[in-house]
């Protein structure tokens, strides 16, 4: 019996061994693109490291964080990055869930639909900025344009005019990955059961209560699962708007990101701009820990 084990915890060894030749190098690989920078980007911030001065560089402790509470830029960007990701995130699961209730009732054609739908998110974000910018919001011969003459509202400068320019990108947005929240909630509804829905009906109950009362509780976790994807891609969102506005017209589309951005390639204040790159970081974390945990207490 001993020897016969004793070949068993060999292969199992062996085993145990080609498993960490495989996992050692993407660790390796993982650790060296992802943990490093952040570490060098955590050190960078405690660093008052400004290339317009290099004279006064050195260490600043936790003075780039304590000069945020006084810079009126920041908080502005703050507001704009909580604005941007709830609109987009909230339009976004809306329209979402409205077309896939739609989709669902039409019988025939819904592969085509589902191919079409892929199209915005696959395209770059800096492809859509730009398709955006110069052909569908760009004045006088925009296509929204055209629509707001043609209806008699007139010509707008949609990205140009700070009170526009924060509900174009939102919109910019918002088209492009909407058909994420749409593909997955069309999948989830597909797979509830029908069962429940003729016993509903057989109850007498209303469209709007079998919506409500069986058809949202039971997609309750993909739309949570949707929330926190949507979250983390519009907390991240630069791309596009910095192709489309580049956060301007002055400050009026400068989320957080873009904030950082500027403050560390176009004002080389490398410092504060890595502090700034630091709390959204932070931000991100924590939303998503408050998420996965409002989901795992909700399933």
């Amino acid at each position: 019996m001993g020897s016969g084990t004793k070949p068993a915890r060999s292969l199992a060894a062996q085993e145990r061994r080609f498993a960490l030749a495989l996992f050692v190098p993407a660790l390796l690989v993982l650790l060296l693109t992802t943990t490093v920078p952040l570490v060098y980007l955590g050190w960078t911030s405690l660093q008052k490291l400004d290339m317009s001065m290099p004279w006064l560089s050195g260490f600043a402790g936790l003075g780039n964080y304590a000069k945020m509470g006084g810079d009126p830029r920041f908080w502005n960007s703050l507001v704009l990055t909580g604005v941007y990701t709830g609109t987009t995130v909230v339009l976004q699961v809306i329209i979402g869930l409205s077309l896939a209730l739609l989709v669902l009732q039409i019988p025939k054609g819904q592969g085509l639909l589902r191919v079409a739908a892929i199209l915005p998110i696959v395209l770059a974000p800096v492809v859509v900025g730009l398709f955006w910018r110069t052909l569908v919001l760009a004045p006088d011969f925009g296509l929204v344009d055209l629509v707001t003459r043609t209806v008699g509202l007139g010509s707008h400068n949609w990205l140009g005019d700070p009170q526009l320019a924060l509900i174009s990108v939102i919109a910019i947005h918002t088209w492009q990955w909407t058909p994420f929240a749409f593909l997955v909630l069309l999948a989830t509804l597909a797979t509830l059961p029908p069962d429940v829905y003729e016993a509903a009906r057989l109850d007498r109950a209303g469209a709007w209560q079998r919506f409500w009362h069986i058809t949202l509780p039971l997609i309750r976790p993909a739309i949570v699962m949707v929330v926190i994807l949507r979250m983390m891609t519009a907390l991240s969102a630069f791309a596009a708007i910095f192709a489309a506005t580049g956060g301007g017209p002055g400050s009026a589309t400068e989320i957080l990101n873009l904030y950082a951005y500027r403050t560390s390639f176009t004002e080389l204040n490398l410092g504060y701009g890595a502090s700034l790159a630091m709390v959204l970081l932070s931000i991100t974390m924590a939303i998503s820990y408050l998420m996965f945990r409002l989901r795992r207490a909700r399933s």
